[in-house]
């Protein structure tokens, strides 16, 4: 549970969420189904006192989402070089770095997923070797006062295909790449990597007998 009342709004909002959409999606009750509609619209009212924003953007995406509530899955993959250094992006979004990565999409194998991303956001050719954790972001990264949706991470260990060199920018979502030792890191983008998340993929960059930590 969250400990601070933005974090406890957040989680409650999107405990509403999931709610809602569970009803929408199993109820055939007229009334029933009205309710669930009038919870997702207070829904989408208390994303927007949380974000001090205007709610129509909120109820566009609540709207979007059908069947039932599950978490979102995102993918993030972790190369290092020969001196330890982990390659990092720039997000376009704030300007901050992280593992390259993002949302597993339909149809996609969790190593796929991570594969193609690295190429879009890094221009690296690599192989998903070995999973490193699966991590709730509601507890690892602050997803209580970021974003609308439970997220559960997964991180993996890369290895190269290829040597050429890194380019961002390839799917338009990165401005900068480059490798950083561990203890000479850039501004992090938490939401997506943080600092404890970094030195576990290197263990296991060091050890691939280390098993995956899951929440």
């Amino acid at each position: 549970m969250a400990e601070d009342p933005a974090g406890r709004l957040h989680e409650m909002a999107i405990e509403l969420g999931a709610m809602a959409q569970n009803g929408l999606n199993y109820s055939t009750d007229k009334y029933e189904l009205d309710r669930y509609r009038r919870i997702r619209e207070l829904t989408a009212e208390l994303y927007a006192l949380i974000a001090e924003s205007d709610p129509a953007a909120f109820h566009r995406a609540l709207d979007a989402e059908t069947g039932h509530a599950t978490p979102k899955l995102d993918c993030r993959g972790a190369l290092f070089d020969d001196a330890g250094r982990v390659l990092l992006v720039r997000e376009k979004a704030d300007g901050r770095w992280t593992l390259p990565g993002g949302w597993i999409d339909a149809l996609d194998t969790p190593t796929h997923a991570t594969e193609r991303e690295f190429a879009e956001e890094a221009g690296l050719r690599v192989r998903a070797a070995h999973l490193a954790a699966v991590y709730d972001g509601t507890r690892h990264n602050g997803h209580l006062t970021h974003g609308m949706w439970h997220i559960y991470k997964m991180f993996f260990v890369v290895d190269r295909l290829d040597d050429a060199e890194p380019v961002a920018g390839l799917d338009g979502e990165t401005t900068g790449v480059g490798f950083f030792a561990l203890d000479d890191l850039p501004d992090l983008s938490d939401r997506r990597t943080s600092v404890a998340e970094l030195r576990l993929a290197y263990a296991h960059h060091l050890d691939r007998d280390l098993p995956a930590e899951v929440d």
